[in-house]
């Protein structure tokens, strides 16, 4: 029998009954609620015009606020959690809330279709952090895009609304939220029905274990940041959906002393956190990854089993000699990553099978990771070539080295052939001269509307050498870093 999606939109409690599965909460808003404040620009999460807030109860009773991408969240995704929108943030006296009073001092709207993408971002910062600093405050923008090239004032507004106080109407309610949420929230498996289509939310790791035992063919989605553009530029149905974010077990982060155990469902904003402590270079790399939106609603381990050949967290974790626990019914099995990938979006699992860990070990201090990404926009852009190189030197002489490279196939893959060029070698400018022939032997890049093949090959070959350069001189100019306090 079908649930009805429950969830608090701004503080209303509601109650969706016969959900369509494949409708997003930003139709739902416009449609439905009848809420237009929220905008649709390019149905993709890029370019944050749908920006809304999720409140939801953290380990510690807080409230959590995530802002993420209205138009690829499906409705159900909402279950037990507070929806808020633009329409939801000022006082019932009329009084607007820090994040808009800014934007209208700092004169920070000029057409005002984007305005309530950045007042929604502009308002989770306002409550996970304390006065950011000028750079973080450009990262937790740069998923919204203003087409009127009016970032400065929109900056000015982020510095300026903490100057207008420090709470607002969701604080003071916190405790309150948090309790009539857990009443939504409720036990067990969420089971939603509408339109022919099925969703279905398992809470714990066996729960999603037999249900996808039962229906093997169904689709997972995590995050949807993926699966949700498969509906909204696709036009696909997806009949019937199996969810993975309400799965407790899975979305916890373990840092053991060898090994840094990640649940398949924890999200790229938790994860890059810990990996950036223990490997600088890949938390520079996520950094890049997406925007704020997407890294709070994708997950590490949908990243990995969407198999895309230009996904960029597969060719660093290839190289940190990452293993994946594999999930089957009762049964699991432990599979090195680097053999995870098939062919062009094929992978090993099998029917019914899921990414249930991530287990990704700690660094060693003999070994050396460097992480780079090409791609037109620095910030939130899909990547021409990827690279990784996660080498150990001893008195000049490659002792071990493992090469990840994204772009170049049809899968994230190793370039073997040119780790044994390396191995045991000189690391020197004739070594690497000689891998780089070894490289254009064995990769044939395609050429698509991100690189030409030639680009491609170019590009792998000076990222080697780019490595190799900074290896052997730590001054050399190499790389520009905006965040250069997080490497230290």
């Amino acid at each position: 029998m079908s649930e009805p999606v429950r969830f608090l939109l701004g503080f209303e409690e509601r109650e969706v009954h016969d959900a369509d599965p494949n409708m997003t909460v930003l139709q739902w808003l416009r449609t439905r609620a009848h809420q237009p404040g929220t905008k649709e620009g390019c149905a993709e999460g890029d370019c944050g015009a749908c920006t809304v807030v999720l409140a939801e109860p953290d380990d510690d009773g807080r409230l959590r606020y995530r802002a993420v991408n209205a138009c690829i969240l499906f409705l159900p995704a909402v279950h037990g959690k507070q929806l808020i929108a633009v329409e939801h943030l000022r006082e019932d006296d009329g009084t607007l809330h820090p994040a808009q009073q800014a934007m209208v001092d700092c004169h920070g709207s000029q057409c005002g279709f984007c305005t309530p993408g950045f007042v929604m971002s502009l308002f989770a910062l306002f409550h996970n952090e304390d006065r950011p600093d000028r750079q973080r405050i450009q990262d937790v923008l740069a998923g919204n895009l203003c087409r009127c090239t009016g970032y400065r004032p929109i900056i000015d507004a982020a510095q300026r609304m903490y100057e207008l106080g420090r709470g607002d109407r969701f604080a003071s309610a916190e405790t309150d939220t948090a309790r009539r949420l857990d009443a939504l929230r409720g036990d067990g498996t969420l089971a939603v029905s509408g339109s022919g289509r099925a969703y279905y939310a398992p809470r714990t790791v066996d729960a999603l274990a037999d249900l996808l035992a039962d229906l093997p063919d169904a689709t997972i989605v995590a995050g949807g940041t993926d699966v949700g553009l498969w509906v909204t530029k696709q036009h696909r149905r997806l009949e019937t959906l199996v969810a993975t974010g309400e799965v407790a077990e899975m979305k916890t982060i373990v840092e053991g002393p060898e090994v840094i155990d990640i649940g398949g469902a924890a999200t790229h904003s938790d994860a890059m956190d810990v990996l950036g402590r223990h490997y600088p270079d890949f938390g520079e790399l996520l950094r890049r990854f997406a925007s704020v939106q997407i890294r709070n609603s994708g997950t590490l381990g949908g990243n990995i089993a969407n198999a895309s050949p230009i996904g960029d967290s597969m060719p660093v974790l290839i190289t940190l000699d990452t293993e994946l626990v594999l999930r089957r019914g009762r049964e699991q099995r432990t599979l090195p990553m680097d053999q995870f990938f098939l062919d062009y979006r094929r992978t090993a699992l099998q029917p019914g099978e899921f990414v249930e860990r991530i287990r990704v070990p700690v660094a060693s201090g003999d070994w050396q990771l460097r992480c780079y990404k090409l791609s037109k926009r620095f910030d939130q852009d899909i990547s021409a070539v990827c690279a990784a190189f996660n080498l150990r030197l001893a008195d000049g002489v490659v002792q071990d080295i493992r090469i990840g490279f994204g772009g170049m196939a049809a899968v994230p893959v190793r370039a073997r052939q040119t780790e044994e060029v390396l191995r045991g070698q000189p690391w020197s400018d004739d070594t690497v001269a000689a891998a780089e022939r070894a490289l254009e032997a064995e990769f044939s890049p395609l050429t698509d509307m991100r690189a030409s093949a030639g680009y491609r090959m170019l590009s792998a070959r000076n990222l080697l050498r780019k490595c190799y350069l900074e290896t052997t001189n730590s001054s050399a100019p190499t790389r520009v870093l905006e965040h250069e306090e997080a490497l230290v």
